[in-house]
């Protein structure tokens, strides 16, 4: 029990707009940087009301960051600077590294039922700060699925679990991005590194996520983790469903204005000069 890691924090998803005028929920962001180092942002989009999804986040700007958007239903169209275009369905990720610069567009499709997704801001670390943008789109069934004995389900998307790789490799920092389903009446146990950064976000059922506290939490709550080794979850009458979020702390400073994240307050001026002088994408 020693090692067992303890929640720190307890993040509830609140209610914002975004884009074009996207209702979504959103975690975690500018207000708790750099707690959650080396993770940036976490939204919960999505409706079964068309409106509140349909105007989409039209053309804007990334530098320095890499965002991970994943579906769990319907789909999002992408487009950006480097010539990408598609579309990502339930189940499929979409892993853009914005590096030195990247304009893109995610627009939503109308759904006939729920459209539901998820978008995380990952920090790039100084050295790559101006990397070479990259997109990577991981359709669902290239995502190795674990199933244990009881019958709890493991989505790797990036990282791994036990002999199992994830669909996203080479990344700038050595992250871990898990669709964890457990079902009712399971304890299940992960390891992790006692300097990671640990974050779980529940979007279906409820859990105990932590063995020294009486509280279940359910969707639209996160816990973040204090420093130790195992995350030990137990689910009781109900099964649980959520992403787990581990990465090391980058330990850097950061300087962050809208879709940009350096880190000086002069690299974001030069960034936005750029943008507006039309010098903004290098390659």
């Amino acid at each position: 029990m020693d090692d067992i890691r303890r929640i720190q924090h307890i993040l509830t998803a609140a209610p914002t707009i975004e884009g074009a005028g996207v209702r979504l929920k959103r975690l975690f962001g500018f207000n708790e940087v750099p707690r959650l180092d080396p993770f940036l942002l976490f939204d919960h989009f999505g409706s079964r009301d068309p409106q509140d999804y349909l105007a989409g986040f039209p053309w804007h700007p990334h530098r320095g960051i890499e965002t991970v958007t994943y579906m769990i239903q319907g789909s999002v169209e992408h487009g950006d600077s480097i010539g990408n275009r598609g579309i990502i369905h339930a189940g499929d990720v979409q892993w853009m590294t914005a590096g030195s610069g990247i304009i893109h567009q995610e627009m939503p499709q109308e759904s006939p039922d729920s459209l539901i997704g998820f978008q995380l801001w990952v920090n790039l670390p100084q050295s790559q700060k101006m990397m070479e943008p990259r997109y990577r789109e991981v359709k669902a069934d290239t995502i190795p699925t674990v199933q244990s004995g009881d019958s709890t389900s493991i989505k790797i998307i990036a990282g791994s679990y036990e002999n199992t790789k994830g669909a996203v490799s080479d990344l700038s920092i050595n992250c871990t991005y898990l669709d964890v389903s457990i079902p009712a009446g399971v304890t299940w146990t992960y390891p992790t590194e006692s300097s990671e950064t640990v974050i779980a976000y529940i979007f279906d059922g409820s859990a105990y996520f932590d063995p020294g506290d009486s509280r279940s939490f359910e969707i639209h709550t996160g816990v973040h983790y204090g420093s130790g080794g195992d995350i030990r979850i137990r689910t009781e009458t109900n099964h649980v469903r959520f992403l787990l979020m581990i990465g090391p702390p980058l330990n850097e400073p950061i300087a962050w204005r809208g879709p940009i994240v350096m880190n000086t307050h002069e690299e974001l001026q030069i960034a936005f000069k750029e943008f507006h002088e039309g010098t903004f994408i290098k390659k």
